[in-house]
């Protein structure tokens, strides 16, 4: 009995957090561990529907790196990258096109499915959802320090997002699955990082939340203890002195832009815990790092 009432109680303490999040849209993005790890995808599927069901519109834009790192060399080209992007001609641009927009997407929507939610999967080039531009890296040359403009084939940035895309999915009960390829000005597919797509869509749909699943705690102090709660002028500081550096300075870049669009609350989260988004979402104490304006 009394786990039963436990069980009730719990159910209790979420619906304050329930009722303020109903009919609100959260854009989650899914990658690391949470996409590799079987017990975690069930997790993971299992809480974005159970926030659908409750009137939370979720949408879900997913990486897919490693997954396509692998294929490639599977198909005897071997993964180039500078400045940690992945340097895409046109072959890579297929391969990426394919793993991204076929076999993960798909596979992502099919588990969403499994438990119970619509899942559609699509690129951002579906309707017209995001469009994009080349995106230039500038590097310094070793031997004069000056910078020099480096052509990353075909890396993307995206300039705008179409919101009717998904609001039509949203508002019919459908959970869109996003894969970050976006299309440039003359309709040749780019690869963009998924943090930035997820931002950016974040953005255009002025959505409730934020959230970015990784493989870390959240952010940490120079103790190593994660960071719970942020404001957005606390953030430069923290840069400034290398609390933040390294592959968690673009995912902090994707949360204050989001925040910068009009989202409300921007989440890093520890995918690697079991219905992290449930544990982040419907508790006082949360699990991560949430960047407020």
């Amino acid at each position: 009995m009394e786990e039963i009432i436990r069980k009730a109680e719990i159910l209790i303490d979420a619906l304050p957090y329930i009722r303020n999040f109903y009919g609100k849209t959260f854009v989650i993005k899914y990658g690391g561990a949470a996409q590799t790890k079987e017990e975690l995808k069930e997790s993971f599927a299992k809480d974005v529907v159970i926030m659908n069901y409750i009137g939370i519109r979720t949408v879900i834009v997913h990486g897919g790196g490693p997954k396509i790192s692998a294929t490639m060399e599977r198909m005897g080209k071997k993964p180039e990258f500078i400045n940690g992007q992945r340097v895409t001609d046109q072959e890579t641009m297929d391969i990426v096109e394919m793993v991204l927009g076929g076999l993960i997407n798909k596979e992502i929507v099919s588990l969403i499915n499994r438990h119970g939610g619509k899942a559609v999967g699509m690129s951002g080039k579906d309707g017209g959802l995001i469009r994009a531009q080349k995106k230039l890296v500038r590097k310094p040359t070793p031997e004069t320090g000056v910078e020099e403009i480096i052509d990353l084939g075909f890396v993307g940035e995206v300039t705008f997002v179409d919101p009717s895309v998904i609001d039509g999915l949203d508002k019919n009960g459908f959970i869109p699955v996003v894969a970050p390829i976006g299309a440039g000005p003359k309709g040749e597919t780019l690869n963009i990082n998924a943090d930035f797509v997820a931002s950016a869509v974040a953005s255009a749909l002025k959505s409730e939340k934020l959230v970015l699943l990784t493989d870390v705690p959240g952010l940490l102090d120079k103790k190593g203890k994660t960071i719970s709660t942020l404001k957005k002028g606390q953030i430069d500081k923290l840069i400034k002195d290398g609390t933040i550096s390294g592959g968690m300075l673009p995912k902090v870049t994707a949360c204050l832009n989001a925040i910068a669009g009009g989202v409300n609350k921007t989440h890093i989260v520890d995918g690697r815990v079991p219905h992290c988004l449930l544990l982040e979402i419907f508790t006082k104490e949360g699990i991560g790092t949430e960047i407020l304006a």
